[in-house]
């Protein structure tokens, strides 16, 4: 296809002619006229990428074409080329270390070669972004408050999975079981009101539950794109706090096979990662492959010592393979992950204050303290649980002559395995089998008269089945779409953009019913009804509107008015049982309506050469908010306090300011600083209601940092150093009624990191090596959304639950390869 042109009305009419002259009895025909040339469809871009002050060439600059999935680099005297480029106006951006990301939409029809000169970095701008908007755009022209983490700043970060990475990102939050869960918070809000993205393929777990993570290998992401703020207009429900989206790297350019190996020691739980991955392209057929591995055991801090069962193990791959042609790309895309993870019960010995572990003693099930060996090693005993995430999907990219369309179909299983009988350990309490099949489609209309206009559709079939003896959720069948239209427009210095978007979501849940003496399903309506068979219907409108305006070169200001919408999940419709990561026994309500939202968005922002400031502003008005409340003085059979799913209005209101010193010539020193907040009502509540439960305290964080590209002579380069400080306020504003949440004292803790690459006499990178000690003083905190922390009390200490983990330091060394 890239030998001819997408022309179906030229090659009409040619096809037209040529029957028509041979055919009998045809009027002769005149001589036409010789044609006039037809632009071929595919293009030769060229350019060169130059240092901005000294006009010397850049070897080795990045260029990338983000929505046709194509790059290269360029050669020893700045030039770079890319051919069979389809024609049309795609945007450019164009890195290299140390200087600022230059983005622009460039003609690749226009036959000229193109210069980019970039400046030397003072701080980070032109970064570009895809999510949340309907094609890649610089991050400064959307409205929508986005911040993206990049492959350095995840390289320079010691974490234990994929959202603990980015958890510093202002705004961005992480309710936590222990060192391997964590889900993400956006401004206030988790569970199913963030949507997660796994290459802009929605990654469709079991998000109902806190104490599931997210089933995305950490080493296979190069950069996360954070949307805070509804992104129901792109994805449908679930997005009303906003978008997670982990990024994979960028395609190899032609002609080239690479790889890297990575490795991660971290001494606070022995935490030992590794990952191998190759990628390559070969006249346009290319491919990623990766596979990686964690091992780790009972983190540890200053109260607890060594948590017992707090370890895991993951093993992942994942990859895709396909064709880049003019035409536009198509990828088969795999990703398997599976991981096992202890589950912490925190429960005590009353004498000695040492965790209790469960044990077979000739078939009668007791609890003793654990012994010291118990702690030693990467064993996992129960309760613990087992995750196996398969995701096979299709990516593709078509060029239809000036317009575009983009087709992303996935087929996905999610299988969740808990055990927690010591007398059977290999046979499973709880077993869910979530499989879904998701499916996205856009088209993006050829520009006309400086519109740019996407439409689209996208959906889910879901069927989740219990496999277990223990019932929490009812088996149900879900099934959803939504069409939307996006459009924006650039009038000068103002860029504005918005949309909207119908979806309806319908949720069919089985009943159940259990024989009162084996507890066991039956058939036929007979026994004690466990679930309730109901259907749940959910229609509803999302759309935003926002503007962009540079007031100069250096001032910025946003704003954004955005309506999301939340269908309740299975669980808060249907759920009666015992949760164990949670340590209460919850029940659903299947009369719960839909969350709808009404958020606004500002923004101002303002660059020198001196400093960065930034500041956005929110405020989210919520009708319906669900959360779990717990019902007063009531307890299960075995205790645990019973939490029934209730709704009410809200507001959320609050913010991130971020400031960045960076005092000309001194362009190697950076001084950062961020606050975030929220503040989160229930209105018509009486006292200890009015607080909504689970919002993350104030935080401000201040880093000192060095970067130097060069080390004199040596073989350094892009040297950094850094230390920060990160203090939680306390949290006093809680849902303090019937004990369902309790406050949390603040905290300051100490992170230092110091990392280099190491580069041959030809400047290539051997590898790159990175350090890192987070909580230095092994400071004794509590997150104030750590489920641990409502865990049993520990009598040696007089301290309530279990504690987040003490002084961790991380050794990372990546090396890249080249063949």
């Amino acid at each position: 296809m890239s030998r001819f042109s997408w022309a179906p009305g030229l090659l009409f009419f040619a096809f037209s002619g040529q029957l028509l002259a041979q055919t009998p009895g045809a009027a002769p025909i005149a001589p036409a006229p010789r044609p006039t040339r037809v632009a071929p469809a595919t293009a030769s871009f060229t350019g060169r990428v130059l240092d901005g002050t000294t006009r010397e060439p850049l070897p080795g600059a990045t260029v990338v074409f983000p929505d046709l999935r194509l790059a290269t680099s360029t050669a020893p005297d700045g030039s770079f080329r890319l051919s069979n480029l389809p024609r049309g106006r795609f945007l450019m951006q164009v890195r290299f270390v140390g200087y600022n990301t230059f983005v622009k939409t460039v003609d690749t029809g226009a036959e000229q070669p193109v210069d980019v000169a970039l400046l030397a970095a003072a701080t980070e701008i032109g970064q570009v972004v895809v999510t949340g908007v309907s094609a890649s755009t610089e991050m400064r022209r959307s409205p929508v408050p986005t911040t993206v983490v990049d492959r350095t700043q995840l390289n320079q970060a010691a974490s234990t999975n994929a959202i603990d990475a980015i958890a510093h990102t202002p705004g961005l939050s992480q309710i936590t079981t222990g060192a391997a869960i964590s889900k993400p918070v956006i401004r206030g809000l988790g569970s199913n009101r963030v949507i997660t993205l796994n290459n802009g393929a929605k990654q469709e777990g079991q998000q109902w539950g806190d104490e599931h993570g997210i089933e995305i290998d950490e080493y296979a992401i190069d950069r996360a794109e954070i949307i805070k703020g509804p992104g129901s207009l792109l994805y449908g429900s679930d997005g009303m706090a906003g978008v997670v989206n982990f990024l994979a790297p960028d395609p190899v350019e032609e002609g080239k096979v690479l790889g890297s190996v990575a490795a991660n020691y971290q001494t606070n739980n022995r935490l030992q990662g590794y990952s191998l991955m190759n990628a390559g392209n070969k006249n346009g057929f290319n491919w990623l492959v990766r596979g990686s591995g964690k091992v780790a055991g009972p983190y540890r801090n200053r109260y607890d010592g060594p948590v017992y069962n707090s370890g895991f193990r993951e093993l992942d791959g994942n990859g895709y393979v396909g064709l880049n042609k003019s035409w536009g790309y198509t990828h088969l895309t795999f990703n398997s992950f599976n991981q096992q993870v202890g589950l912490v019960e925190g429960e005590r010995d009353e004498e000695t204050g040492r965790f209790l572990r469960p044990l077979n003693a000739g078939g009668e099930a007791v609890e003793l303290p654990v012994r010291d060996q118990d702690l030693r090693g990467y064993d996992l005993d129960v309760p613990q649980q087992q995750i196996n995430h398969l995701r096979i999907g299709s990516d593709n990219n078509f060029i239809l002559g000036a317009g575009r369309l983009t087709l992303n179909v996935g087929w996905q299983q999610n299988l969740r395995r808990e055990f927690g009988d010591v007398l059977a350990p290999t046979d499973p309490s709880l077993y869910f089998q979530l499989r879904t099949f998701d499916y996205a489609a856009r088209y993006f209309l050829p520009e006309a008269s400086g519109w740019n206009t996407t439409i689209g559709l996208s959906g889910m079939r879901q069927e989740n089945v219990n496999k277990g003896v223990e019932f929490l959720i009812p088996a149900y069948r879900l099934l959803d779409g939504g069409v939307f239209a996006v459009t924006k427009k650039t009038f000068g210095s103002l860029d504005l953009s918005g949309g909207l978007r119908y979806d309806l979501r319908r949720i069919t849940a089985d009943a159940l019913y259990l024989d009162p003496e084996t507890e066991q399903p039956t058939t036929g309506g007979e026994g004690e009804e466990k679930f309730g068979g109901f259907t749940s219907t959910f229609r509803n409108v999302s759309g935003s509107l926002g503007g962009a305006f540079n007031v100069t070169e250096k001032l910025l200001l946003k704003a954004n008015v955005s309506r999301g919408f939340r269908a309740p999940n299975i669980a808060e419709l249907g759920s009666n049982g015992i949760h164990e990561g949670t340590i209460r026994y919850e029940l659903g309500d299947a009369g719960l309506k839909a969350e709808t939202s009404l958020q606004l968005d500002g923004g101002v922002s303002y660059t020198t050469d001196h400093i960065s400031l930034s500041l956005d502003a929110f405020r989210n008005q919520i009708q319906n908010y669900i959360f779990p409340e717990r019902v007063a003085d009531a307890v299960s059979e075995d205790g645990d306090p019973i939490f029934r799913y209730s709704q009410g209005d809200a507001r959320l209101t609050g913010g991130e300011a971020t400031l960045d010193i960076h005092p000309h010539p001194l362009d190697w020193l950076h001084f950062e600083n961020s606050f975030s907040m929220v503040r989160a009502l229930q209105f018509n509540q009486p006292e200890g209601q009015q607080y909504l439960p689970f919002i993350p305290a104030d935080r401000l964080q201040s880093t000192v940092r060095v970067n130097f590209r060069k080390v004199g002579n040596s073989r350094l380069s892009n040297l950094y150093a850094r230390a920060g400080v990160e203090h939680t306020f306390e949290q006093d504003r809680f849902f303090s009624a019937f004990d369902t949440e309790t406050g949390t004292p603040g905290y300051t803790l100490v992170n230092l990191g110091v990392g280099t690459d190491v580069v041959n006499t030809q400047a290539k990178p051997l590898f790159s090596l990175y350090l890192t000690a987070n909580n230095l003083f092994d400071v004794g905190y509590q997150s104030h959304l750590s489920r641990l922390k409502y865990a049993a009390y520990n009598v040696s200490n007089g301290r309530t639950g279990v504690y987040n983990m003490g002084r961790n330091v991380s050794v990372k060394l990546v090396v890249p390869l080249s063949f």
